[in-house]
């Protein structure tokens, strides 16, 4: 019989994003995929259950017992409950964003339910794994949303307006952190026609920032890493980043961050200092408030001020664009698994660099995190 994957509902508090979207899971079923969903579990993205059984081949379940128990793969978005996952049979697969690098019980019991487990920020960032990368589409999305949040709080236009009660100049908006949510955030503040400025430790980017309209902040400091992040700075170019930053963060009326590592508390880069020298009514977005937030002043999960600045700690972030955050998601997904598909049936291919490298548990056996024997 082939390959049974299911998605359920997602049960963090919040979470609105589903790991499949009706578009996609004709490409399952055509590849000899069986496919169940649980009822309900597009719906807060803005996928009723009409949707998925207007697609011939898919299946929608009032079971959720059967959709954890009968599978042999789970597409989720975040990581399941313990009782869920208690009840996965021997064998079955599990992918999505898993958080990994925590070593708690939800990891050790991936091995002894002998799930195995994939977690896609673990997917490599190599050429042909682009479009695996949920990382990069969900920081797409993360970018976008942020310069929306930032212009509701702004009591300020965006672009310049010639208007017969004068010119209003261009709010000025510096991004911090130029991967993809930076980018992304650049593209979007530029569309609404805001000068923008951005910085990233990496130098490299700069080409990037200028290409979309950016002017590239250089501190003088370099920290390219592996694997397309920024490595940890010293304490000496902290400071000389710092006394750049300060200047730029001074004059914009939005700033915004995105500077994350995967599994570490994201970086401190805006010191409370820096906050008190911002404009009255300036907006700041902290797109690393889910890890601590790059703002010395960040509040997850809330809005609030500092003076007369505003602070903004937006955590789930895709979810707010929950339909496009999932339709890109399960795009991720299928193209993460096809290359294992043949038949209907699904294999996972541990020769292969892309499995290999985002396997968290396989065969009993916890493949990351490795345990430090140091």
């Amino acid at each position: 019989m082939s390959t049974l994957i299911t998605v359920p509902a997602e049960s963090r508090q919040g979470e609105k994003r589903v790991a499949m979207v009706p578009g996609l899971a004709e490409k399952l079923v055509k590849a000899g995929l069986r496919l169940r969903i649980q009822a309900g579990a597009g719906k807060q993205a803005g996928f009723d259950d009409a949707a998925y059984e207007a697609v011939e081949g898919v299946e929608l379940s009032d079971d959720p017992a059967a959709i954890w128990s009968e599978a042999d793969l789970i597409f989720c978005v975040r990581r399941p409950d313990s009782a869920s996952l208690s009840t996965m049979k021997k064998g079955a697969g599990l992918v999505g964003f898993l958080a990994p690098w925590e070593r708690d019980d939800f990891i050790q019991s991936l091995a002894t339910q002998n799930v195995s487990s994939f977690a896609v920020e673990l997917i490599p960032r190599i050429s042909r794994a682009q479009s695996m990368d949920a990382l990069s589409s969900q920081a797409a999305v993360a970018g976008y949303k942020s310069v929306l949040i930032a212009a509701e709080h702004l009591p300020r236009f965006f672009p310049m307006l010639t208007t017969a009660a004068g010119t209003i100049r261009p709010a000025r908006a510096l991004v911090i952190g130029a991967g993809v949510a930076g980018l992304q955030a650049i593209a979007t503040a530029r569309r609404l026609g805001a000068r923008v400025e951005a910085f990233d430790v990496r130098s490299a980017v700069a080409e990037q920032v200028e290409s979309l309209g950016a002017k590239f902040v250089d501190t003088g400091v370099k920290a390219e890493a592996e694997g397309g992040y920024a490595r940890e700075l010293t304490d000496e170019e902290k400071q000389q980043q710092a006394d750049v930053l300060a200047k730029h963060i001074a004059q914009a009326d939005i700033v915004i961050t995105t500077a994350a590592i995967p599994g570490r508390p994201a970086p401190k880069i805006v010191t409370e200092a820096m906050v008190k020298d911002m404009k009255p009514g300036a907006v700041l977005v902290d797109l690393a408030a889910e890890t601590g937030g790059n703002c010395a002043l960040t509040r997850p999960g809330e809005v609030h001020h500092e003076g007369s600045v505003v602070i903004v700690g937006p955590t789930d972030v895709p979810g707010m664009v929950a339909e496009h955050a999932s339709d890109m998601y399960a795009r991720n997904l299928w193209n993460f698994i096809s290359p294992c598909v043949k038949e209907g049936e699904l294999n996972w291919d541990m020769d292969d660099e892309v499995y290999a490298r985002s396997v968290v548990s396989h065969e009993g056996v916890i493949h990351h995190p490795v345990e430090d024997k140091s």
